[in-house]
């Protein structure tokens, strides 16, 4: 039997190493990895740290994807792309300056809370960075546990963030 293709949901940010050109590379990484498609890019977004603000601002995006790699695989994919764009996680870089940070928010309907694999992405509704640039792309999304993604965008703060202006296609 086949795998079944399944809908997935990527936020993506970096601060560090030319971040507007860490994001949109990560966008072709992680649309070039077996077992996975890149069906939907959000614009990409600038906003202030979470955590300690002495560090540049972030460039955020959400990826949308179909794939047959279960949540564990695609988590462990995301995180060889998160290490060729020189990052080394670490409990102190947790809200800390990074290249380039891949966060995957949802897998299909999981629900999980297990070690290392929380799904939905803990945060998710709270964090103007993932729920403004999914709401652009999937506002009708719903959340297990939390609801759409529209009126979870529409409860977050909107200050701090700010819509990048698109140069040609490359911003979604």
């Amino acid at each position: 039997m086949r795998p079944v293709w399944r809908p997935a949901w990527v936020a993506l940010g970096s601060n560090l190493d030319e971040p507007r050109t860490q994001v949109l590379q990560a966008f072709g990484d992680i649309g070039a990895l077996p077992g996975v498609r890149l069906v939907l890019r959000s614009a990409l977004y600038r906003s202030r740290p979470m955590g300690p603000t002495d560090q540049p601002d972030f460039i955020n995006a959400v990826a949308g994807l179909v794939t047959r790699l279960g949540p564990a695989e695609l988590l462990h994919a995301l995180h060889g792309i998160e290490r060729a764009h020189g990052r080394r996680r670490s409990a102190a870089d947790r809200w800390g300056p990074r290249t380039l940070d891949l966060d995957l928010l949802m897998h299909g309907e999981v629900v999980r809370d297990g070690p290392g694999l929380t799904l939905p992405h803990p945060g998710i509704g709270e964090r103007n960075f993932v729920l403004l640039p999914l709401a652009s792309v999937a506002p009708d999304l719903v959340i297990p546990g939390l609801g759409r993604v529209a009126s979870l965008a529409g409860r977050v703060i909107g200050t701090g963030i700010e819509r990048l202006q698109q140069r040609g296609s490359e911003d979604g």
